[in-house]
């Protein structure tokens, strides 16, 4: 328990409600002394505003998005303010601002913050409407708040600069860490495959969230301000988390048929098996004292369980009466291999963080063209006017927005509702792009508030001193912000019994808040349900083919350099980097978009086995891809055979028919399958002609070339299967659309 609370309060997420707390309680407890409360409270609410807008990020960045917010929620209240007394003019601006506000989504994640708190400055202008001169005091004071806010943030990020990237870091190491630990548990003779296969693929999501969080950080900072030892540590560390990755994925073994052949040596499996445990163990380790902020030691001898499994394999071919280069021994050798690499990847990444290391010579080279790995943050005006369509989402998603608050504004107005703002508020904060997530968020603050209010009623009830209550409500303001962005259900519940008690010291008789609350609240998440339903509702079905189709066409491009790496026999260049990286992204928010899709009603959840079938299909080409990617970097190979690039380039036409295939349904095959059928059998018979030919005194090189052809061959035979099958399900879900149209 007390590790659990020790890690809480180290985390990002507490660091950041302290961040908003302190910038919130502080100007309210000032001003409060010099009897001016409603400044310090405006203060107050001037930092709330910009908290969300303040995302990880290099200095620079976090410094401009703050300001640019701070200004932005002034300006909006301004102008909610201006025009106010004149409906003719009031109504068209407000219809603008909204669309607007929100359309700026399409520039990114922290576009999107920046949007979420202009709109929750909006939303409370109707809280505390102004005139002649008190204007522009109130937007001054929520300026001042934004600056406040601002400084605060500053003082954090000077005091711990690396917090954050450490606590990403640890993070990344430990989901590593859970994947490994899932390879392990895949060997189970009775496993249930598919449904570690289905955990793998959500793990692989948060990592791609994770890496990419980390990748702007770090990269970012090494080109502003320089290759520090503290960045070339994490950029090491983040470089091996990436490649332990990227081995796993690549290294994916058949195992009924290792269990059907090891059957009578079952020792062979058990001792790989324990060795994947103890690298999913040293990692886990790794991110807890890393947490911790603790020495590392390692519990495991990763060496020691390699020579075991040696052993192991040693064993079995004295016990084996065939030859050394059979089928078993090279399965046996390929998964050493994978064990050899991941051991050195893991110990360097240890190394890291336990010896004294110069990181600059671990890393030299391994970060070559490495600024080309984010996207550069600009927000030209083209991108905004090419949204303005209805195919985007983030265009339907304002103009839903834009009609539910106005809606909720009129209702507000209609009906004897107390505090028409509420119902703005809960359309701001629940109302998503996707109906799953609003679904979600609107259980979950009816839940938070009917709960919390009860809380705080039950405080109020036994409670009357009102430094006690005022202490309360702000320990209850900082956990709802710490639990806020993991679990808005904890957190609605503690912002409800800080809002009460709130309440309670401002307007002690003012016993009917939290009826207007809920009635608000209900209010609110009714129309954002029925708008998410039935106003241009962004179905995840409609936009799936476009992430079907991202794809197929990276894990294309991935085969292409792999290709041109194994005919040239060139070192690996960024392009090939580039490809592998944005593969691993698109297969990421490929499974993002179909976690979306269960979040649906079950009616829109058109073609979900097919929808499920081509994100396994896609994850598994990339596996082996990256297998035979890897293989080719850490091992000298023969030349490429034409028989070779016949069948790459079947696997690139499949790969091409299948994402024309998505555009257009009755797309025809431009290939044929003679010829591929024709080197299939060659390569199967290639490598054994050439080797009888080649008269190796060494037999451990002999068995290298066996080990390529295998490994090689088995892996095209793979894909072009992999590839032909996502050809007939992408055939399958397009006919079953055409019907359904």
């Amino acid at each position: 328990m007390i590790s659990k609370i020790q890690k809480f309060i180290s985390g990002t997420n507490f660091s950041n409600a302290l961040k908003v707390t302190i910038a919130a309680v502080f100007p309210v407890l000032l001003f409060s002394y010099f009897d001016h409360f409603q400044i310090g409270f405006t203060i107050a609410l001037g930092a709330f505003f910009t908290f969300p807008s303040d995302i990880p990020s290099n200095l620079k960045h976090k410094i401009n998005g703050l300001l640019v917010t701070s200004f932005i929620i002034a300006g909006v209240n301004l102008i909610i303010n201006l025009c106010y007394p004149y409906a003719w003019i009031f109504y068209p601006v407000l219809i603008t601002l909204i669309f607007c506000v929100s359309m700026i989504l399409v520039y990114g994640q922290r576009a999107t913050m920046v949007s979420f708190s202009a709109l929750l400055s909006l939303s409370l202008a109707f809280a505390h409407l102004n005139s002649g001169w008190e204007m522009l005091h109130y937007a001054g004071l929520l300026l001042a708040g934004g600056l406040f806010y601002t400084i605060i943030s500053l003082l954090f990020f000077f005091i711990k600069p690396n917090h954050y990237v450490e606590l990403q870091m640890a993070e990344c190491i430990r989901l590593t860490a859970k994947y490994l630990k899932l390879r392990g548990d895949l060997w189970e003779l009775n496993s249930n495959r598919k449904a570690i296969t289905k955990k793998q693929l959500h793990l692989q999501v948060e990592l791609n969230i994770l890496h990419e969080n980390i990748r702007e950080i770090l990269i970012t900072n090494r080109t502003k301000s320089g290759s520090s030892g503290q960045n070339r540590k994490f950029l090491l560390s983040f470089i091996s988390l990436v490649e332990i990755l990227e081995l796993a994925i690549a290294t994916s073994f058949d195992h009924n048929k290792l269990h059907q052949k090891f059957d009578s040596y079952p020792k062979a499996l058990e001792t790989y098996q324990n060795l994947a445990y103890s690298l999913a163990k040293s990692l886990k380790l790794l991110s807890q004292s890393i947490e911790k902020h603790e020495a590392y030691t390692s519990e495991h001898n990763l060496i020691e369980d390699l020579h075991q499994f040696e052993e192991t394999i040693t064993s079995y071919k004295k016990n084996l009466k065939t030859k050394s280069s059979s089928e078993e021994v090279l399965m046996l050798i390929t998964m050493l291999h994978y064990a050899e690499k991941q051991v050195e990847k893991i110990i360097t990444l240890e190394r890291a963080y336990t010896d004294n290391i110069n990181s600059k010579d671990l890393i030299k080279g391994r970060d070559k063209d490495i600024e080309k790995f984010i996207k550069p943050q600009y927000y030209p005006l083209s991108t905004f006017v090419e949204n303005l369509s209805f195919s985007s989402t983030v265009f339907r998603h304002s103009l839903r927005i834009t009609v539910t608050i106005l809606l909720g504004y009129m209702i507000g107005k209609i009906l004897p509702l107390e505090n028409v703002y509420w119902i703005i508020l809960t359309i701001v904060v629940i109302m998503r792009q996707g109906f799953g997530q609003t679904n979600e968020r609107t259980y979950h603050r009816i839940f938070g508030t009917l709960l919390g209010g009860v809380i705080a009623f039950g405080i109020l009830s036994v409670i009357h001193d009102s430094y006690v209550i005022s202490t309360l409500a702000i320990i209850a303001m900082l956990l709802g912000f710490s639990f806020n962005p993991s679990n808005y259900k904890i957190g609605a519940t503690f912002i409800t019994i800080y809002v009460v008690l709130i309440y309670g010291v401002l307007a002690p008789d003012n016993g009917n808040v939290i009826e207007y609350r809920i009635l608000d609240t209900i209010v609110g998440a009714s129309l954002c349900l029925l708008a998410n339903y039935f106003l241009w509702p962004s179905w995840e079905f409609l936009s799936l083919p476009v992430y079907i189709e991202s794809a197929i066409e990276a894990n294309r491009n991935y085969l292409r350099e792999i290709s041109i790496i194994y005919n040239k026999k060139t070192e690996v260049s960024t392009e090939y980097r580039l490809a592998r990286k944005q593969a691993f992204i698109e297969i990421g928010n490929l499974m993002a978009s179909f976690q979306r899709m269960l979040q649906e009603p079950k009616s829109k959840q058109n073609k979900l086995p097919q929808v499920y079938k081509l994100v396994v299909l896609n994850h598994s080409l990339l596996s082996s891809l990256a297998s035979l990617g890897t293989y080719i970097q850490s091992h000298k190979t023969t030349e490429a055979s034409k028989a070779f690039n016949v069948v790459v380039d079947k696997v690139l036409g499949n790969l091409e028919f299948a994402m024309n295939l998505l555009s257009n349904p009755d797309s025809a095959p431009t290939q044929s399958n003679e010829e591929l059928d024709q080197r299939l059998t060659e390569l199967k018979n290639i490598r054994s002609k050439e080797l009888k030919q080649i008269k190796l005194i060494d037999k451990e090189a002999y068995q290298i070339k066996m080990q390529e052809a295998q490994l090689v061959i088995e892996q095209l035979i793979w894909m072009t299967n992999l590839s032909e099958n996502i050809v007939k399900t992408t055939e399958l879900l397009m006919s079953e659309k055409k019907e359904s149209h």
